[in-house]
């Protein structure tokens, strides 16, 4: 009898592993293994495919939007986010000549992702010019993390991670919006004394 049961057990497990569906509950591999994070990236490549109602001839034409990313870079995602900073409000040519002469090991894969994107903007989103393209956003985020066993001595060990990032940027058509004037400090100091005059001193005269 036991040996029928973990003959039964052993079964299932094998059967989930290899993503079949369970009979009477359609559990598959799919929904076992999931991260918040993968699912934001699905979610962020679907936004292509949003279809937009038609435009009145008064309207002004709407830009093309191009949403792309690329998940589980084996890289940090805080080394990742300053080159992602970097080319955020560049146009498209600006920013890949940035990231080829950027020694770094993410800014190569920052262009490849750069170039896969002006690729599809132009086969799948109607873009006449792949130049005419710019860097709306762009920023990165972390991705699924490895725990593995960091050996030490006189039989001890420590636990350290292998780091994976995901990269997410978005191109709109058009020339790039002029940079705002930098914010001195002197204005932060106006902002912070005009934001404890406008505070609520519960109990005061």
């Amino acid at each position: 009898m036991a040996a029928s049961m973990a003959a039964t057990m052993w079964s299932t497990l094998l059967r989930i592993q290899s993503g079949l569906t369970i009979s009477g509950s359609g559990l598959t591999q799919s929904c076992i293994h999931t991260s918040a994070m993968m699912e934001r990236s699905r979610n962020w490549e679907m936004k292509n495919k949003v279809v937009y109602p038609p435009q009145l001839p008064e309207e002004p034409q709407r830009p093309a939007e191009i949403y792309h990313c690329r998940k589980q870079i084996k890289y940090s995602k805080d080394k990742m986010w300053y080159l992602a900073k970097l080319i955020r409000g560049m146009s498209i040519d600006q920013a890949i000549a940035q990231l080829e002469f950027n020694d770094k090991k993410g800014a190569k894969i920052m262009k490849e992702v750069l170039l896969e994107a002006q690729d599809l903007a132009v086969r799948n989103h109607n873009v006449e010019y792949k130049s005419n393209l710019y860097v709306a956003q762009s920023f990165s985020n972390k991705g699924k993390y490895l725990k593995r066993i960091r050996y030490h001595g006189r039989g001890m060990f420590g636990i350290m991670d292998k780091v994976y990032c995901h990269y997410y940027v978005k191109l709109v058509e058009g020339p790039p919006p002029p940079k705002e004037p930098p914010v001195t400090g002197f204005d932060q100091a106006k902002e912070y004394v005009q934001q404890l005059r406008n505070r609520t001193i519960i109990h005061s005269l």
